[in-house]
């Protein structure tokens, strides 16, 4: 039996749906926006196999203490997807894992990416790096590399992931946390820029399979569209946390993601003591009463899900609160005395919300 084959009809990677030359030119694309965020300890370019930072520069420390974090930004790439708005996301993913870093009291030093889609775009994975090297320069830290994927047959040609990982250095003896929260220690609260990327499962849920509604639809309360309002991207709190704590005497950082205020701001308080948070110190945005409302969401399932209003909280001591306050509103970042730190009783758990939000 003899067979015979014609030129080009055998299999190949670009037969089964992987553009090599795509992927070239979106490399060739982001080029310019990740050398934006180079610090001086960044050796190389893209095009490596590994990036590479100088660690000479940690010879500074007596005792320096690496911080890493990775994460992603969840089901919010899917409002990107349907917007057709790629460049913001970027944003999302550096706060949702630089934040994480700079809770300990690190400086975040570096960063790498990775980006998985069906199909690559080269412009639109050029500007989902744009974001995310925008991202680095307001967290101050190195986008050193990073990798895009296409997985053809697993996800839609328009589907797409993100995901990264982060690097800081912290000294050992300014390391902040439990350990030096003290009783009658003040609770700051960070003002959030809406949802961030956290509890967009219920809430694309809510708005979409509940109340009907559109992305392109126009909301008087949030005085823009659904769409601009859920893809607004999360505040990236690194410089600031750092400013103050080079002001003030920090003791603890709590970023608020995914299980809400009071279960993170928990993670930080130490054994015997307790944080009590004021809901009428503040008043949560539109969008939390909007998803609330549309989705009939008891009022502590929202507070398990979305952060209410508050981003980051700083724990410092009383006489440190005006010199905190006036750093954060000189850094352009609206913040408030939102609780305090007492003993804990019998029946109180690591951190609870009291009262009722201010209207």
């Amino acid at each position: 039996m003899s067979e015979s084959t014609s030129a080009g009809s055998g299999a190949s990677y670009a037969s089964a749906g992987v553009d090599i030359e795509a992927g070239d030119r979106a490399v060739e694309l982001m080029k310019e926006w990740v050398k934006k965020t180079q610090r001086p300890e960044v050796l190389g370019g893209l095009g490596g196999f590994a990036g590479l930072f100088d660690a000479s520069a940690l010879k500074r420390y007596e005792r320096p203490l690496l911080a890493s974090a990775t994460d992603g930004v969840g089901t919010k790439v899917d409002i990107a997807r349907q917007m057709g708005v790629y460049d913001t996301i970027g944003h999302d993913l550096v706060a949702m894992v630089m934040d994480d870093i700079v809770v300990c009291g690190a400086e975040p030093l570096f960063m790498t990416d990775y980006i998985c889609v069906g199909k690559v775009h080269p412009e639109r994975v050029a500007a989902i790096v744009k974001g995310i090297a925008e991202g680095c320069v307001l967290a101050g830290c190195a986008l050193v590399g990073g990798e895009t994927a296409e997985h053809p047959g697993l996800l839609g040609p328009d589907d797409f992931d993100v995901a990264g990982a982060g690097t800081g250095v912290v000294e050992y003896d300014r390391l902040l946390g439990a350990d030096r929260i003290r009783t009658g220690d003040a609770v700051i609260a960070m003002a959030s820029s809406g949802l961030h990327s956290n509890g967009y499962s219920l809430v694309r849920h809510v708005v979409f399979d509940r109340a009907g509604m559109t992305l392109d639809q126009r909301v008087e309360e949030l005085g823009r569209t659904l769409g601009e309002e859920l893809l607004e991207p999360t505040k990236i709190y690194s410089l600031d946390c750092l400013a103050l704590t080079r002001t003030t005497d920090v003791h603890a950082y709590s970023h608020i993601t995914g299980g809400g205020l009071a279960a993170n701001l928990a993670r930080v308080i130490p054994d015997g003591l307790h944080a009590t948070v004021d809901r009428s110190t503040w008043t949560p945005g539109a969008i939390f009463d909007l998803v609330g409302k549309a989705g009939q969401v008891d009022r502590l399932e929202l507070e398990k899900t979305l952060n209410m209003g508050v981003g980051m909280m700083a724990v410092v001591p009383a006489d440190s609160v005006d010199a905190a306050l006036t750093t954060l509103a000189d850094r352009g970042v609206e913040s408030w005395v939102a609780g305090e730190i007492t003993e804990r009783g019998a029946h109180t758990t690591g951190a609870e919300l009291v009262g009722d939000y201010a209207k």
